[in-house]
């Protein structure tokens, strides 16, 4: 078994610091939008210590009213302090919420010569439950994967704070979705390969397979939606943005650019498991053919791709399980359900990302073969 070379380790070492830097400032990078929150307003933890709902109506599965609540502030500048709250109740169960007493709520105080005059109950409170599962996660992590788990977590809260601080902000300035999604995607690739695989020749060698996978699949996203007659709305939530003060913003181009962003992840997963495949295969047989390693990739490949692309399916099936009973149980036809706008939206999502998954494999394999097969490459090859 070859060690590692120490050169290797304090690249990594110097790269994840780097990253750790630019993590950090991305935390405190403004995103632009800060300011459109009423300065007259407060948010906090509540407790609910009293319900009333007397004013909620039961019609069949379905509540409307409002519940009054007795709230005690946990904390901010009012900790302490217990005021009168109020949860409006529309009928809609995937945005009600019912409060129960021990509850606890994130609260909006709205202020009025530095006194509280209004409170509402806006949801229950889960950033606790949430760090909990991050941090158990990160553990499990870091103990099966040891320095690898570190950098991965690394990496993944750097894409996130990008996502965050970068992608969103652009798309809301009306910069135009696809090319800010491609540049994104491709630097947020090459941050999370290299940062997890190394600045190696493995590396490389992923980065630039899924780098063409994901160009694939934005030329396809691009080229097949006019067939498919699909608008940027059917995505949920996309009307509140336009009536949130934006209705410039191309809802069809930020849908096709969440098109090849949502395969981006599955792409680097083939991506990497060919390039670390190859090059087993390379460092157990170093004076391999270019011919040779090539139809090892391929084989490779062809064995990953097999259930990564049933994994989109799922994937993307998934989220609208409901809606697929809802046409099962009224009995509509199967020609209605796939003509459906939200339906199509599905199947081009999965069948473009599948497309990105498949080709990503063969220009791993040959990105491979070339890189890791050229004359003295052999002697530099990853541990």
């Amino acid at each position: 078994m070859m060690k590692r070379p120490y050169s290797l380790w304090k690249r990594d070492v110097a790269l994840a610091v780097v990253f750790s830097v630019l993590t950090l400032i991305l935390c405190f990078v403004p995103t632009g939008f800060e300011d459109r929150q009423p300065n007259n307003s407060v948010r906090c933890r509540g407790r609910i210590l009293g319900v009333d709902n007397s004013e909620v109506k039961q019609f069949g599965i379905v509540k409307i009213g409002t519940q009054d609540l007795i709230v005690q502030v946990l904390d901010g500048p009012f900790a302490g302090k217990k005021v009168c709250a109020d949860n409006e109740i529309i009928g809609k169960l995937e945005l009600d919420k019912i409060f129960k007493v021990k509850d606890t709520a994130l609260m909006v105080l709205s202020l009025k010569e530095g006194e509280v005059f209004y409170a509402n109950a806006q949801d229950h409170y889960r950033l606790h439950t949430e760090l909990v599962l991050l941090i158990c996660f990160a553990l499990l992590l870091v103990s099966f994967a040891g320095w690898t788990g570190v950098k991965a977590i690394l990496s993944f809260i750097f894409s996130a704070l990008a996502i965050w601080k970068i992608l969103i902000p652009l798309f809301l300035r009306n910069v135009d979705p696809i090319m800010v999604s491609l540049a994104v995607v491709t630097a947020l690739t090459a941050a999370i390969i290299f940062m997890v695989g190394g600045l190696t020749r493995r590396g490389l060698v992923a980065f630039l397979g899924a780098f063409f996978g994901i160009i694939t699949t934005c030329v396809l996203a691009l080229t097949f939606s006019r067939g498919f007659h699909l608008h940027g709305a059917i995505k949920p939530f996309s009307e509140t943005l336009l009536y949130s003060g934006f209705p410039h913003l191309n809802l069809t181009r930020i849908f096709l650019a969440g098109i090849f962003m949502a395969s981006a992840g599955a792409v680097m997963d083939v991506a990497m498991d060919v390039a670390a495949s190859m090059y087993e295969v390379v460092l157990k047989k170093p004076d391999i053919s270019f011919t040779e390693a090539m139809r090892s990739g391929f084989r490779v490949g062809r064995a990953v791709v097999g259930t990564m692309t049933t994994t989109l399916l799922f994937a993307y099936s998934g989220g609208y399980i409901t809606l697929m009973m809802v046409f099962m149980a009224q009995g509509v036809p199967l020609a209605n359900f796939f003509n459906l706008n939200y339906v199509a939206a599905e199947i081009l999502n999965t069948i473009v990302g599948s497309f990105g998954l498949v080709t990503v494999a063969p220009f791993t394999a040959i990105t491979g073969a070339l890189i890791y097969t050229k004359r003295g490459n052999q002697q530099y090859l990853i541990p």
